[in-house]
């Protein structure tokens, strides 16, 4: 088989898979249709139509588009059928049924953003940082029943650095995904569609961590919890969706406050849980076990500022409490 015998189907929605997508057709691989989710509404009133950005980048290139609204339709089925791919590459996209995945003749591989079995699941790169993970990686694997549990096909690492939010382990995976997604059609092609399978034997952990979708009630920080894990949930959040909690100011007055971005201290917490403490420069909350400074936080209704700011519009910073 040759690269030039594959007929490639691909599927995915966000600009996570816009990289990936684009490598395929920078190397010249024959990408036949594209599937994507449907445009969504924006706007006020939501008259206006957004297309996703994997949709904008295939249009760009004259690819042809299919946008479902179920994925079990008959006449997207046909529509799918009427393509004769032999493959299919699934990356930041949606549950697929039997019908789909099983479809091509080489059947349908998925990059998902982590090393697997180890966070399976719709956010696996939140909670890796969240978890204060100091490695996290890109897997190939084929699609089967079960969620993120088909065969292994490859895997390749990337370091998590201490002080590394979602953004930045979001845009490493991006492009990790294309490299590993290129290696993996490479495996496809010179095994003439049937590659071995990755020997998981040292992938399996006493205790697997999952990677369920975040919620807004899911990004809610426990102030009781130690420095470094408020630290890390904070920059498994950043930038988005953001870590939040409710500030009061011990006379009712609440509003919602998110961070950002925080730093880890040595410095012993000095009063109750939630209690925010500060000198000229700097914006501290007591943990339970030391203090954790604030640097980049958002009121409700405000831009997002650094902390330095915030101070200069309160008085009585110690009557501030957070919950």
């Amino acid at each position: 088989m040759t690269k030039e015998d594959l007929r490639i189907v691909f599927m995915g929605t966000p600009e996570f898979a816009v990289e990936t997508l684009q490598t395929l057709v920078e190397n010249n691989y024959q990408v036949v249709a594209v599937v994507t989710q449907p445009d969504k509404p924006v706007g006020r009133h939501g008259s206006v139509l957004q297309p996703s950005p994997v949709k904008q980048y295939a249009l760009s290139k004259g690819l042809p588009v299919l946008q479902p609204e179920k994925m079990k339709d008959p006449s997207f089925i046909e529509q799918l059928k009427g393509y004769h791919a032999n493959l299919q590459v699934v990356v930041a996209f949606r549950m697929l049924p039997e019908v789909v995945w099983a479809m091509p003749e080489y059947g349908t591989f998925n990059v998902h953003a982590a090393l697997l079995p180890q966070y399976r699941g719709a956010a696996p790169i939140n909670w890796a940082v969240i978890n204060g993970e100091t490695k996290t990686g890109v897997t190939t694997f084929f699609l089967d029943h079960d969620i993120d549990t088909g065969r292994i096909i490859e895997q390749m690492p990337f370091d998590i650095p201490d002080d590394a939010d979602v953004e930045y382990v979001y845009d490493g995976l991006m492009h990790l995904g294309a490299k590993i997604c290129l290696s993996t059609l490479s495996k496809i092609v010179d095994s003439n569609g049937h590659p071995a399978a990755c020997d998981q034997s040292s992938l399996i952990e006493t205790e697997l961590n999952h990677a369920p979708k975040i919620f807004k009630e899911t990004c809610m920080i426990d102030w009781n919890k130690s420095c470094k894990k408020i630290y890390d949930f904070v920059r498994g959040l950043s930038p988005y969706p953001g870590s939040w909690t409710t500030m009061t100011d011990g006379e009712g007055h609440e509003t919602v406050m998110k961070i950002y971005k925080t730093r880890k201290t040595n410095l012993p917490t000095k009063g109750n849980v939630g209690q925010l403490i500060a000198d000229k420069k700097h914006l501290y909350v007591c943990c339970e076990d030391f203090l954790l400074q604030i640097e980049e936080l958002q009121l409700a209704g405000k831009k997002r500022m650094e902390a330095t700011a915030f101070l200069n519009g309160v008085k009585d910073i110690e009557k501030y409490f957070v919950r």
